[in-house]
């Protein structure tokens, strides 16, 4: 049997009192006086420690002689793990149903309550089991104009019920009516130009909707392909005098970024990249946030991941402020337009200068 020091002193102790969870899978550990092993992560009630002994394995806790705990369940894979599984399962059932499955029917699948599965769900994935239903049947809307479907077949070979439901989101679904998008963009005519800040090259391209890209880079060339690979089918016009007002009002956010951008936006994206953009537009001047904090303000605390892959994929420089994203220690993480450009337009904005 350890000693109380020998325990208290072991490094995996802490563990085991701050109920770790990222530490589960590197040991286990069994009490003596209970008979039964646990995870660092078990929330019951916390064991003397002198009558605690750490263990490799759950097959080493076994042959210890020890059963496995009730309520962290040792001998099964974590938790974390068995939640992916049954939202897996459940995302392949609501891509494989020609209606979306209800709530109360994928809950009742994984074994839980529709409470806890709504939750569960959106903490793996980032979306609500509607918003993964909604964004599965754009994503079959998508392929089917795409495949050359006629619009209507795509629309209800998706799932819609109604061609009119679809039309009335189809904007935000496809950024641009069904027929457009079919033909990849064609006819959508987009307002560009080129000009320089003191961050170096920055394009500015805006549909009649909004502003949909602030690019920027050290080449004229390199801004004008990305925006051509973003809309490959659309018509890109060289603005004429009236737009230079626009680019000026983008330069001027990026010379003083604190002071927001007052034009209209045309956001493109997937709903959890929209709910992660409008996460960081609530950020205030001067203020950062990691990319774990923006997790959990939209509600989804296990999608660090994806929310890393949003800030990467926005098109809006400092429109939308991607730049107020850092690492949980405060380093600058990456960043789309360069590492030097975000240590500017942060030090901007906490009034230090370039």
């Amino acid at each position: 049997m350890q000693t109380l020091s020998r325990t208290e002193d072991d490094p995996r102790w802490p563990a085991i009192i701050a109920r770790d969870a990222a530490a589960d899978g590197q040991f286990f550990y069994s009490v003596r006086t209970t008979g039964v092993y646990c995870r660092p992560s078990c929330a019951s009630r916390l064991a003397n420690p002198d009558n605690v002994r750490f263990h490799p394995s759950a097959a080493h806790a076994q042959a210890a002689g020890f059963r496995p705990c009730k309520r962290c369940k040792p001998d099964q894979p974590p938790a974390a793990e068995r939640q992916a599984r049954l939202v897996a399962r459940a995302c392949r059932a609501i891509e494989a149903a020609e209606t979306s499955p209800s709530l109360s029917d994928l809950a009742r699948s994984a074994g839980v309550s529709a409470y806890h599965f709504h939750r569960m769900f959106k903490a793996v994935t980032g979306l609500t089991p509607r918003d993964y239903a909604a964004a599965h049947r754009a994503k079959r809307v998508q392929q089917g104009l795409a495949a050359n479907s006629s619009v209507t077949e795509a629309i209800y070979d998706a799932g819609y019920g109604s061609g009119s439901r679809f039309y009335e989101k189809s904007d935000a679904i496809l950024g641009m009516t069904p027929t457009s998008y079919r033909s990849g963009g064609a006819g959508e005519e987009l307002r560009f130009a080129v000009g320089s800040c003191s961050l170096g090259q920055i394009l500015v391209a805006a549909s009649p909707k909004g502003v949909c890209a602030i690019l920027l880079g050290e080449d004229e060339e390199v801004l004008l392909r990305d925006l051509q690979d973003r809309f490959p089918r659309a018509r890109l016009i060289g603005a004429d005098a009236d737009f230079e007002s626009v680019v000026a009002r983008a330069v001027g956010l990026v010379e003083a970024p604190g002071l927001g951008f007052d034009l209209p936006l045309d956001v493109r994206g997937t709903a959890f990249q929209q709910r992660v953009w409008r996460a960081l537009t609530d950020l205030p001047a001067g203020r950062t946030a990691s990319y774990a904090e923006v997790a959990r303000a939209i509600g989804a605390a296990g999608s660090v991941r994806a929310v890393a892959g949003a800030c990467a994929a926005n098109a809006l420089a400092v429109a939308i402020p991607c730049h107020r994203v850092v690492r949980v220690d405060g380093g600058l993480a990456g960043y789309r337009w360069g590492i030097e450009r975000k240590r500017a337009l942060l030090a901007r904005e906490a009034g230090q200068g370039a």
